[in-house]
């Protein structure tokens, strides 16, 4: 006979959203259950996206750093070589420690972890496995899955997702990327840096196309000095694998061709997991992609059925899907939770990395908003310069009538990390003004934040 449960909350997904969710539930006094089908949590993000693909990023980066730059700074190799099984050993052990590190959290906040498929079968009701859970809400946190192509299915091998990229058992001599988004440029990276030949079909004009497009072509004329070669407006046709190597037909306008390589990796997006939720036979609404439709606080047309995360679409970022988590239980406590989605950044951890957060010049344009630029570059940067790091700029956007930070754009070291200044700016309504006149430490990278704040009204004092 099947066990049945009661909770004040059931999470289905542990994945950033979900396990972030069911902890603040938790600390706000719910008896929360948190439904996982993989044997590890985490999800996507921390099993196979955002860690494991910044540790081998790390782990790469330190291996180019001792090929080409160390013997500046007075260092120098003989007989430099890769050990690829020890740095995926070490990316392992990176991912096992924080999966273990959020089921310690769900110990700590007495958190049910169940494992097993989720269904829906009624309003209040999830059927796991031979458990039958019954909670006044469900949460929804499913996140998303790589989108494969019909004309080159995934085998696993040699056509792969992400998921398979980041445990290639070789390093490929000719890597093919479909999509010059976020993952196949930091993928793209990783196996450039350790030896393959990295080339890109992209359909779009430009690599990462949902940034600001000026510093977009910087990180590409960047990336193609480091020996990545682009071909855009150019479509994937089909592919077909022989002797080992996989052939990939493209078209450009009238123009076709051929790629041949070792391995293919689509990239070419992500999309809900929604299969076998039980969401079209409960009567929860979803768009024409799959996305799940909530309303300002996240639930759903049928009530006490709530989702975050990918699965309702919006920037695919952990960290926005977590602040949405926060959000959503917060909401449901009667508590003011909110999610600044103008305040989310955006990080693209290549080299040089490229960060934003707020709105690009596109999007300033096609609103008709007049704005103000400044922009102060790295070369100028008496850190970046001690780094040996000087590729690069920072872009602030300020209104033209109030000087509101509108949008800040960095492509240069350590963005990921200072792109944060910018984030809690535009959450409290800072104008360029008041980051030129906050005193920053020297010598620092985010000083060329305060330089390009002060060139907004052409005043920087070192550039």
């Amino acid at each position: 006979m099947a066990e049945t449960d009661t909770f004040d909350l059931i999470v289905i997904g542990a994945g950033p959203s979900g396990y972030v969710a069911a902890i603040r539930a938790a600390q706000l006094g719910m008896r929360v259950a948190c439904i996982e089908k993989d044997s590890s949590l985490g999800g996507t993000c921390l099993n196979v996206g955002c860690i494991p693909s910044k540790a081998l990023l790390d782990s790469s980066e330190h291996f180019a750093l001792a090929q080409h730059r160390f013997a500046a700074h007075g260092i120098k190799f003989k007989d430099l070589e890769l050990d690829l099984p020890v740095m995926m050993a070490r990316k392992d052990q990176v991912v096992s420690t924080l999966t273990r590190g959020v089921a310690g959290l769900f110990k700590k906040n007495k958190i049910e972890h169940v494992m097993g498929l989720a269904k829906i079968t009624a309003p209040g009701k999830v059927q796991a496995g031979q458990r039958t859970l019954t909670g006044n809400r469900i949460l929804i946190a499913t996140g998303s899955a790589p989108i494969e192509l019909p004309s080159m299915p995934f085998d696993g091998k040699q056509i792969v997702s992400s998921t398979e990229a980041l445990a290639l058992p070789r390093v490929p001599e000719k890597l093919l990327i479909i999509g010059a988004g976020v993952i196949g440029l930091e993928l793209g990276s990783v196996w450039k840096r350790l030896g393959s030949k990295v080339s890109y079909i992209e359909f779009l004009d430009r690599c990462a196309p949902n940034m600001d497009c000026e510093m977009t072509g910087l990180l590409q004329r960047s990336l193609e000095k480091q020996g990545l070669k682009f071909q855009f407006k150019t479509g994937a046709q089909g592919a077909k694998i022989e002797n080992g190597k996989v052939t990939v037909a493209w078209k450009r306008d009238s123009e076709t061709g051929n790629e041949t390589a070792d391995v293919v990796l689509v990239a070419v997006g992500r999309k809900p997991y929604t299969q076998n939720l039980g969401l079209k036979e409960a009567g929860v609404n979803m768009d024409a992609k799959g996305f799940v439709a909530v309303n300002s606080h996240y639930e759903t047309n049928i009530p006490g059925i709530y989702a975050i995360g990918d699965v309702i679409g919006g920037l695919m970022l952990a960290h926005k899907a977590e602040d949405e988590g926060v959000a959503a239980v917060e909401l449901m406590s009667g508590k003011a939770g909110h999610v600044n989605y103008n305040a989310v950044a955006n990080v693209v951890y290549t080299d040089p990395e490229l960060a934003s957060v707020g709105k690009s010049e596109e999007e300033l344009k096609a609103a008709g908003v007049n704005y103000k630029i400044g922009k102060f570059p790295f070369a100028a940067n008496g850190r970046a310069k001690a780094m040996d790091s000087v590729e690069g700029q920072v872009k602030i956007l300020a209104d033209a009538a109030t000087d509101r930070l509108l949008g800040m754009h960095i492509l240069g070291p350590r963005a990921s990390d200072i792109i944060t200044e910018g984030a809690v700016a535009i959450e409290f309504g800072a104008s360029s003004e008041d980051i030129a006149r906050s005193v920053h430490a020297h010598p620092t990278l985010p000083e060329a934040i305060k330089e390009a704040a002060m060139a907004v009204e052409k005043r920087a004092i070192h550039f």
